[in-house]
């Protein structure tokens, strides 16, 4: 079974004062047998330095094929000209297969008029749009994200963190009425996700890190919670494969 990490973090991230490097990601994937990992820049908020990061996303799969991916995030508050030639550089030119609204981060409601761009960048290039929610009410309400995907239904839209444990019953709510919505279970507890995988079928659920030295917790968490064989087998890779279109074994990025 190949693993594959649907959010990590490569970068200087002037947001939350962390630095992401690739020695981290490359250690994660030797010590848990991780395939593969999609990764996003850290927290910036001027297009230099999202360029530059973006620009190492790409280098950093070029160095190891098959192993990275690459997920734009630039600040949806930037020039809508600006915003919109970063998303088709990074998806057309470096191969990036979704992209990334931080919500706290940035400081942007799914449902704002920069909010609205994200998604209709996802709709334009036929990506994924991951969201962070949980930390940062009430931008980063679960809830907030039915307006969107009902708005944009032929958009995929994934919850990153479930809500973490104090929104968890606005993502059950969120998801239970939109089939386009999905989730990583990055800081969620076991027994939520074994509850909403049989609620809403683990093929709607994603495995990820976020901090590379969280990835160990996070795999004893979905091997440990009571998931079927076949559920985790879903949540660690295949979810992934079939929402962001990944050929097993690819050796391309």
């Amino acid at each position: 079974m190949t693993i594959i990490d649907v959010h990590a973090h490569l970068g200087e991230d002037c947001v939350f004062d962390e630095t992401f490097t690739e020695e981290e990601l490359l250690d994660k994937h030797r010590a848990h047998g991780i395939g593969l990992s999609i990764v996003q820049p850290a927290s910036c908020h001027d297009i230099e330095n999202v360029r530059a990061q973006h620009d190492a996303v790409y280098a950093l799969a070029g160095r190891y094929p098959g192993q990275f991916l690459g997920m734009a995030n630039p600040n949806p508050h930037l020039k809508d000209e600006t915003y919109a030639e970063e998303i088709r550089r990074c998806i057309e030119e470096l191969g990036f297969v979704g992209i990334k609204l931080h919500t706290s981060a940035h400081a942007v409601h799914p449902n704002s008029r920069d909010g609205r761009k994200v998604f209709e960048q996802g709709r334009k290039w036929g990506v994924p749009v991951m969201v962070h929610t949980g930390a940062g009410i009430p931008f980063a309400n679960p809830a907030n994200l039915m307006a969107a995907a009902e708005r944009f239904p032929d958009v995929n839209i994934v919850m990153a963190h479930c809500g973490m444990m104090i929104m968890a019953g606005e993502t059950a709510l969120a998801m239970e009425r939109h089939d386009n919505l999905y989730a990583d279970i990055t800081w969620t507890a076991g027994f939520q996700i074994r509850r909403w995988a049989e609620a809403f079928g683990a093929r709607r659920f994603l495995f990820g890190s976020d901090h590379a030295d969280n990835a160990g917790a996070e795999i004893g968490k979905l091997r440990t919670c009571g998931l079927s064989a076949e559920d985790q087998e879903w949540i660690f890779g295949k979810s992934a494969e079939a929402l962001y279109r990944i050929q097993p074994g690819r050796e391309d990025a």
